[in-house]
């Protein structure tokens, strides 16, 4: 069954009642009937702008569709953490069976899922940690990994010395959080190379693009741009390249989606330096939230794996 998007509030609700339900009906197993859904799973995506979101909403629904007794309801939260908390509580309202949450932030995300985990509503938390432990599953790679892996590739590239930028994800989100600190930690025991500019871009290429000409402006030596994901990597290189800086600096990103627009095609065609493997674990959240569903053995944290993608490797990447 394809899922469907929910652009407002509220829809299911409306749908439901039209068909003469209540608002319970469209959750806690309705349709029991063979061939018939018998679990609706809501999943609160914290914003599509970003093609890694994308993708993850694609393994999601794709998976979802071999699993004809889950319905997959889709909210995007558009990097709102009021609108994705007022989201939840629709999915608590409609009394879905499980919710997967992929939070905006930690802490403005923490105590919504914990309402739902309250209501007796199986919670699978995704990719971004929430404050405490109110949750049934949590999924996701270790940026903390990423983040050390990151460092020390920098201090193998400038054994010398030299001047970094990073570009920062959401900084209330926990992956910017692990992908900045970890690296810093290993720069710590290099101190010929410094961080001379650090900016927040929202995980988005335009915001890095925009903010990394003024950077370029005020510093004339950068060897190394960090960023926390590759489509601000490709943002700050597009800023060099406009003031004919491109190759005077390493760009080194994470994600390493597949694909012609994707960091393993970035690194290919000498864009990125490197960029980390970021599984999105959307196939993975529908697959245990079945397990949950159905009452099947899982795990409380699948820790998906990471490995560093550079030219010696991105072509076995680039049509995975």
């Amino acid at each position: 069954m394809k899922p469907r998007f929910i652009l407002q509030l509220g829809i299911t609700t409306i749908i439901c009642l039209s068909l003469g339900l209540s608002i319970a009906g469209c959750g806690k197993g309705s349709g029991k009937a063979d061939g018939e859904v018998k679990f609706i799973v809501g999943f609160s995506q914290c914003n599509v702008a970003e093609p890694w979101r994308k993708a993850q909403n694609e393994a999601m629904e794709k998976e979802a569709q071999q699993h004809p007794q889950i319905q997959l309801e889709v909210a995007d939260a558009m990097q709102d953490n009021g609108k994705q908390v007022a989201q939840i509580r629709s999915f608590i309202t409609q009394q879905v069976d499980l919710i997967i949450v992929a939070p905006n932030e930690a802490a403005p995300l923490t105590p919504v899922v914990k309402e739902a985990y309250d209501a007796g509503i199986k919670v699978i938390v995704l990719e971004r940690a929430i404050l405490g432990d109110t949750y049934h599953c949590f999924i996701g790679p270790n940026n903390r990994i990423i983040g050390r892996q990151a460092g020390e590739l920098i201090a193998r590239l400038l054994p010398d010395g030299g001047n970094v930028v990073e570009v920062k994800g959401l900084t209330g989100s926990p992956p910017a959080r692990d992908r900045s600190e970890p690296m810093r930690e290993v720069l710590q025991e290099h101190p010929n190379i410094k961080i001379i500019h650090e900016f927040e871009a929202r995980w988005l290429r335009k915001d890095a693009l925009d903010l990394m000409g003024p950077v370029l402006t005020a510093q004339d030596d950068i060897d190394i741009v960090y960023a926390h994901n590759d489509p601000m990597a490709m943002g700050a290189y597009l800023a060099a390249q406009k003031v004919g800086r491109e190759k005077d600096m390493l760009f080194i990103g994470v994600d390493g989606l597949p694909g012609p627009e994707g960091g393993c095609q970035m690194v290919l065609d000498g864009v990125l330096y490197a960029t980390f493997l970021y599984p999105n674990g959307g196939k993975e959240a529908i697959q245990i939230a079945e397990k949950i569903l159905t009452g099947q053995p899982y795990e409380s944290e699948v820790v998906l794996p990471t490995v560093m993608i550079d030219k010696n490797n991105a072509a076995e990447f680039v049509g995975s």
